[in-house]
């Protein structure tokens, strides 16, 4: 084991949790022929296999379970070191890192500019990837905070809402629809509409708002992407119900148009979320408490130029960074 190294502990890591040399070169951003060397290194290291095959799926051996548990322990407290350094650095110089969901970069990376410029000693590392995958990160306490729509009800977490995530209902500009005024819902429900994945948080609010109401949903496109959504609406595919900051840099020439459709938008709010009882480091309190306090002020400054140009307002209306 003397000559296994800390990055083989890291990518056989995430291959055990995984259950997958695909999904850990992807996290990792690796190739899966460099994942399956490194585990095959370590494998040696250590001089017993560390997983086997049967069938199509993948399982740790008694030598692999035993090695997970020790990674799990030792990035446990590699992580508290970690944060005891920063501790002692205080603001100067340290590290945030952040787990959003797709939606939240619309918003987030406004949030940072002033918080880097503030602290530019701070290394932000920012990972924009889907509801399930931040949730998974949670879970196992993989970064400093984590922002999401829809909280979990499964994990033990602190909560905190910060900023209005209202929900609207969009459509192409000349669609049929455009210049009614408290359509109601059952007319909504005769178009066809485009959505995020189904588990999105958008996909589960929608879905329950015509539920309630008796109505069907008619889905005829599920995409995994909100600016393939939005070319799909343009392009007069359907409608769709999203955030509304994800206008935020559509302009006065915007081929979308947000409808007038009784009981929207639907109000939500963005969440800053970490493990219950985990002790935060100086630099990610510091952005908390930075999130709940200038966090809203801030993102209602840049957020929404350009969206309300159509002379229609909603009531209540992998990457790095370094400064």
């Amino acid at each position: 084991m003397r000559q296994a190294t800390l990055h083989q502990l890291k990518v056989f890591e995430a291959v055990a949790r995984q259950n997958s040399f695909t999904r850990a070169a992807e996290e990792l951003f690796l190739t899966q022929p460099t994942v399956s060397m490194q585990v095959k290194q370590l494998s040696k290291a250590v001089g017993l296999p560390l997983f086997e095959q049967v069938g199509k799926r993948l399982y740790l051996t008694d030598a692999g379970k035993e090695l997970y548990t020790t990674c799990r322990e030792i990035f446990e407290r590699l992580s508290e070191f970690e944060t005891a350094i920063a501790d002692i650095k205080g603001l100067k110089q340290g590290a945030l890192k952040l787990a959003v969901v797709t939606t939240a970069k619309y918003v987030i990376p406004r949030l940072l500019g002033p918080f880097c410029q503030r602290h530019p000693g701070i290394d932000v590392s920012l990972t924009v990837t889907n509801h399930e995958y931040v949730i998974d990160s949670l879970a196992n306490n993989r970064h400093d905070l984590y922002i999401l729509s829809q909280p979990p009800e499964d994990l033990d977490v602190t909560v905190q809402p910060f900023l209005e995530n209202p929900l609207v209902v969009l459509a192409w500009r000349n669609h049929p629809l455009a210049s009614e005024v408290n359509i109601p819902l059952k007319r909504l429900a005769e178009e066809t509409f485009i959505m995020r994945e189904p588990g999105s948080g958008t996909r589960k609010a929608i879905q329950k708002v015509f539920d309630d109401s008796g109505l069907p949903l008619k889905v005829k496109l599920d995409l995994g992407s909100n600016e393939a959504i939005k070319q799909a609406i343009a392009g007069g595919l359907g409608i769709s119900v999203l955030s509304l900051h994800t206008l935020a840099l559509e302009g006065t020439n915007s081929q979308l148009t947000i409808l007038d459709v009784e009981d929207f938008p639907i109000q939500r709010y963005w969440y800053v979320i970490y493990p219950a009882g985990k002790q935060l480091s100086l630099i990610a309190q510091t952005f908390f408490d930075y999130l709940l306090n200038e966090g809203k002020a801030i993102a209602e400054q840049t957020a929404f130029q350009g969206v309300f140009s159509q002379g229609r307002k909603p009531d209540g209306h992998d990457e790095h960074c370094k400064v």
